[in-house]
């Protein structure tokens, strides 16, 4: 029980300290859990097939866009909706939803398939394949999560609160990420 407490207040020292980089790296931290799920449970590949290069650039793509992204989002969000108050949280959730995840929904999508080595042929047809079915299950998930986060966890644990729930996301997104692409006539 001490070394919990004393591991929890060392991470909020370096969320102090370093804000984004602390998110970043939980980020990337809790894609790459994501995806090893995915990988393991979902896609039930042996693990002398497991695709340690696919973990590396889920991970990458945590640590190095979607951690710092979301810290300036939800910094932003507050900067935009100060104050408190049911209103205002549901302000913000419908920002976040309609206008944030729309975008970063796509742009995750493409840079994981870029990084993958995906041409942009390949990237549009896969965005056209699974872009409104991702973006439908985000709304059957993301709103309800997004109210309570938005209105009892602060600013510097919204990050935090949001991956832990996305490590469920995670294992969503990286299978439905790598399923092949079809090409639609």
């Amino acid at each position: 029980m001490n070394s919990l407490r004393t591991v929890l207040r060392k991470y909020q020292i370096l969320l102090k300290t370093y804000p984004v980089s602390t998110q970043a790296i939980q980020s990337g931290l809790l894609m790459g859990v994501g995806d090893t799920i995915a990988q393991i449970c979902i896609e039930k590949k042996p693990l002398e097939e497991f695709n340690v290069k696919r973990l590396f650039n889920y991970s990458l793509v945590g640590l190095v866009y979607v951690g710092p992204s979301l810290r300036i989002w939800y910094g932003g969000l507050d900067k935009m909706f100060p104050s408190s108050g049911r209103k205002l949280q549901y302000k913000k959730v419908l920002v976040d939803q309609g206008i944030f995840a729309p975008a970063f929904i796509a742009s995750i999508l493409t840079i994981l398939m870029g990084i993958n080595g995906e041409k942009p042929e390949a990237i549009k047809e896969k965005l056209k394949q699974d872009y409104k079915d991702i973006l439908i299950t985000n709304y059957k998930i993301w709103p309800a999560v997004m109210i309570v986060n938005f209105s009892f966890v602060p600013v510097n644990y919204q990050v935090l609160v949001t991956q832990t729930v996305a490590v469920l996301w995670n294992i969503y997104f990286a299978w439905k990420a790598n399923q092949p692409v079809i090409k639609i006539e």
